[in-house]
Formats: C-alpha cells, structure tokens, sequence
C-alpha cells in the first residue's frame, strides 16, 4: 500500500530544512508544492498538500483614499463646484464641434439580440382595445333600452300607420361612437392582415397607419350614407329613406361589435390567417344577409319587381364592397416600403 507523499517528505530532515529555506524568504506557491510531490500523486494528495503549506492569511485593505492625481500637488476639486472659475470648468474642447459629453461612447459588454417587434406588446393596441372594451360597455349599460327597441323595429315590417321613435342625442352620440369604433376596429383587423408577412415595412409609424386606414373606413360609410340618400330621393318617399338610415347606422355599430373578438384573438392569441380570413367573411355576409332582408322589407316588400331589387343590391352593396378592398390594397402598398 502506497504512502502519503506528505508523511514521506516530513518524515525525512532533508525535506523539511528546503521547505523551510523556501518558505523562509518568499511565500510558497501551489506550482511549487506540487513540484515536491512525485509524478503520479492523486488530486486528493496534491490538495492535500496545498492545504497544509499555504495558509490563507487576513487581507487587509488599504485605508488611503485614492485621490488620482499627481505626487505633490493637492486633490482636484468637482467641477460641479460653482465657486471654480470659468476657466478651470471649461477645456480646450468645450467650443468645437465634434465635442459632445452628453453622447454615450459605448455600451458595455456584447449587444444582445433585439426583443422582435410582436402586437401583443404594443402599448398602442392595448390602450386602443382596452379604451373600446370600457367605452362599449358603458355605452350599452346606458342605453340598453335603444339597443333593444332598435333590434326590435329592425325586424318588424312598419305600416303606415306605425308610429317612429325619434332619438334623443345622447343615443345619437352613442350611435356616432359606434360607427367610429367600427372603423378603428376595421382598420385594426386590415393592418393585422397586411404585418403577417414579417417582410413587410411601412414608411411610418403604427399610428399613422391605422389612422390612415380608419379614415379609409369612414370615408366608405360616409359615401355609401351619401349614396344611399341619394338614390331613396330619387325613388323611395321620406319617410322609407328615414327608416334605412337608421338601419344602416345600427348595421355598422353591429359590425364594429363583431370584429372585436377578432382583434382580440389575433391580438394576444395568435389566431391563424386562415381561420381570420373566414370569420371577416362570415362576418361581412351576415351583416348584408341582414341588409339585403332590411332593404326588402323596406323598399320591395310592396312591388313585386325582383330585376329592381338585383340592380339595386348590385349597384350599393356589391360594387361599393369591391372598390373598398381595391382602395385598401392599392394604399397598403403604397404606404409599404419596397425595396
């Protein structure tokens, strides 16, 4: 059985007079114990050895502060002392133009990789989503009643005889808040459904887009009003154009309370463009299987003239639909940068 190097080397005189020789003029380092132990000792004889012939002594820290300046000559004062003299504040470079102190030279360490840009973390999208959720919600637990009264008469063929229920303007402004909402809402979903291409870059910020885009909207619903108007005076009385008008107003606040789950769910949930893209669709043709049944019951449920009906669906409904996701495509790519 092989013995401790350590009891080798302190059992012989020899040994103990070098250590002491060495240990005697300078303080022994790990190379040199372990230059004392033979070629195969083990890492448990090696530390072993360290523990026993170098000692860990107390540092003591030294207590002159450090001043930084030259041998001989007094501490340097602050410069932000305001007794100093104007000269001893300013350098040779405080008047020329490449001189910057307020500029940062540098970061410390190594760049980490940017955080990539995500909706769900836009402060923008969460302010605007959680400001329509709570306006919403105040909005309908004031006037539940003219919500329900109007989805009532929406499905209700009037007489001539029935009497109207005008509006007060509180629901008027409720009424207007809606359509803007849904316009927002709108933009909301297109400018979600153009960022899904991760090459894609706009040539300004996020805002400016979707306000871009919600302008858009409402310059649509203002110019379908506007032609709505238009063609009742033409063939329609007052009193029918009337009713639409209100109908129409009540379509698009429905449709802005539609999309908002959609928002929600592409928002913070990643819902799949696909599954997007069906429920915009099932959305759109709900809302005008709703207009195509109001306009009937308004206009032709009295003549029986279907060709009138087709024209007339055609030249408000359709084409107006069309020219609108022309006019969305054809300002995305210009608002896109191309490169």
């Amino acid at each position: 059985m092989r013995q401790d190097s350590i009891a080798v080397h302190s059992n012989s005189g020899s040994g103990d007079s070098v250590k002491t020789a060495a240990t005697a003029h300078h303080e022994l380092t790990p190379k040199e114990v372990l230059s004392w132990l033979p070629a195969d000792a083990t890492p448990a004889q090696q530390d072993s050895a360290i523990q026993r012939h170098i000692k860990i002594s107390e540092i003591h820290w030294s207590q002159q502060p450090d001043t930084l300046h030259m041998p001989g000559h007094p501490k340097g004062k602050s410069i932000y002392d305001i007794s100093l003299p104007q000269y001893y504040r300013e350098s040779f470079f405080s008047e020329k133009p490449y001189f910057h102190p307020e500029v940062s030279g540098g970061r410390q360490g190594v760049a980490g990789d940017p955080v990539p840009y995500t909706v769900a973390g836009d402060n923008l999208f969460t302010a605007l989503l959680l400001g329509c959720f709570v306006l919403t919600v105040i909005a309908v637990a004031r006037l539940r009643e003219f919500i329900v009264r109007q989805t009532r008469s929406f499905f209700r063929v009037q007489r001539g005889n029935t009497t109207e229920f005008s509006e007060t303007s509180n629901e008027l402004w409720v009424q207007l808040f809606l359509i803007v909402q849904t316009c927002l809402l709108a933009s909301l979903c297109y400018f979600l459904y153009t960022c899904m291409d991760a090459h894609d870059a706009f040539l300004f910020e996020q805002p400016v887009i979707i306000g871009i885009f919600a302008a858009i909207f409402l310059v649509y619903f203002l110019l379908k009003f506007v032609l709505y108007e238009s063609v009742g005076w033409v063939f329609f009385d007052v009193k029918k154009n009337e009713q639409w008008g209100k109908s129409y107003l009540l379509l698009i606040s429905f449709l802005g309370l539609l999309l908002f789950p959609l928002v929600l769910l592409l928002t913070y949930f990643d819902l799949s463009t696909e599954s997007a893209v069906i429920y915009v669709i099932a959305v759109v043709v709900f809302v005008k299987i709703l207009a195509f049944y109001r306009t009937y019951i308004i206009f032709f449920v009295q003549k029986s003239s279907y060709l009138k009906y087709i024209l007339y669906l055609c030249a408000l409904e359709i084409v107006p639909l069309c020219a609108l996701w022309g006019i969305l495509t054809v300002a995305s790519q210009y608002l896109k940068v191309n490169f």
